[in-house]
């Protein structure tokens, strides 16, 4: 079963985004460079409690 996560930016705290993963494939907390449009640059986001 998927499940919601938010992603929130590393730099300023901020959740931009949100999507789906699968937690019996990929147990472990999901991170990815994104943009953020609060700091304007590319930062890391990593998965946010909801």
């Amino acid at each position: 079963m998927r499940d919601k996560i938010h992603l929130a930016c590393e730099k300023c705290g901020r959740r931009n985004y949100h999507t789906t993963k699968n937690k019996k494939t990929h147990p472990e907390k999901f991170e990815i460079r994104k943009y953020c449009k609060f700091c304007k640059e590319h930062t890391l986001h990593k998965e946010a409690k909801l």
